[in-house]
């Protein structure tokens, strides 16, 4: 059993995350010891690290509380899984669609300022009232 610092180091998930994971009921309150400290189990530690590896690929926390209830059905499970995966891809290419769109804009715009005119043109771009 480990103190909270410790499954913080261990799993990569922050002290405060930890703590608002358990009140958001992301994660099952740990155990405490006999001072009313937080204890954590491995199974506990390898449940962190877990939620830690979808947050770092950009899944919700709802989509996270799917997989891992889906985690525990391992018969199965693999489709809906491919499922979560499928819509969650397609919603990163999207997001890097409209990245590219404001590289783009945020290229010309600082293009403008480059030239060296009185007017900046990025800031009239920026104050144009535009619908």
């Amino acid at each position: 059993m480990f103190a909270i610092g410790e499954a913080s180091r261990r799993s990569g998930v922050s002290v405060e995350t930890i703590r608002y994971y358990e009140r958001e009921g992301i994660t099952a309150k740990p155990g405490r010891a006999a001072n009313g400290r937080r204890l954590y189990s491995d199974a506990e530690i390898s449940e962190l690290a877990f939620i830690k590896r979808c947050r770092d690929l950009g899944f919700s926390l709802p989509d996270v509380r799917a997989l891992r209830s889906l985690s525990g059905n391992a018969e199965g499970a693999c489709s809906e899984v491919s499922t979560l995966g499928k819509r969650h891809l397609s919603d990163v290419r999207s997001k890097i669609s409209d990245l590219r769109k404001i590289e783009a804009a945020l290229e010309d715009l600082v293009a403008s300022c480059e030239s060296g005119e009185a007017k900046c043109a990025m800031l009239e771009n920026l104050l144009a009232d535009k619908d």
